[in-house]
């Protein structure tokens, strides 16, 4: 992929944090109606709790973790920064692919059971699970920030096999500009 322009690419940076941190403190929402369910003292306010976690997950979160996913894919690739060449955009990436999945697929369906007990005026089944999986997700996105701040561990095999190629074509095109000298 061809280098963003510069205004592109701050748009897009700044685009990425905002959704990356708002995916955070969303995250951290989650969590804290998951305590107030799993914790509450009537059954009217744990599905309370609930109810507004259905919410959060229903229109918030499958959308803010696959724009954050995606801008951060774009702004990869549109950058010298690549998606593979560097060992912290690489862990970014996984990680990032991982808790999105998770989020879609294992949190959104122990919401919706809980959505589900409510509904049926039963007890919320295994809460803990609702106040774990949001923990490990703020874990994982609160070291993704700290990596992005950090940028840890250098080039990755590839990054280094691509400065090499990089630094070969600027060496051949100093050495076809330089006069030839006789002595």
């Amino acid at each position: 992929m061809r280098q963003l322009k510069r205004p592109v690419r701050r748009a897009l940076l700044v685009t990425h944090v905002v959704v990356s941190v708002g995916w955070l403190g969303l995250t951290l929402g989650v969590l804290a109606l998951g305590i107030a369910g799993a914790t509450a003292g009537s059954a009217e306010a744990a599905a309370g709790a609930y109810r507004s976690m259905n919410v959060l997950g229903d229109w918030l979160l499958i959308p803010v973790s696959l724009l954050s996913l995606i801008s951060g894919v774009v702004l990869s690739l549109g950058t010298p920064w690549g998606l593979a060449r560097y060992r912290w955009v690489y862990v970014k990436f996984w990680l990032t692919l991982v808790t999105t999945a998770a989020t879609a697929f294992a949190l959104r369906a122990r919401i919706d059971a809980a959505m589900a007990d409510v509904a049926a005026g039963r007890a919320v089944g295994a809460a803990t699970d609702l106040i774990v999986a949001p923990s490990v997700s703020l874990g994982v996105y609160a070291f993704l920030t700290a990596i992005s701040v950090v940028k840890p561990w250098g080039l990755t095999a590839r990054g280094r096999r691509l400065r090499g190629l990089r630094r070969d074509r600027a060496a051949s095109r100093r050495y076809a500009r330089e006069p030839i000298r006789e002595g």
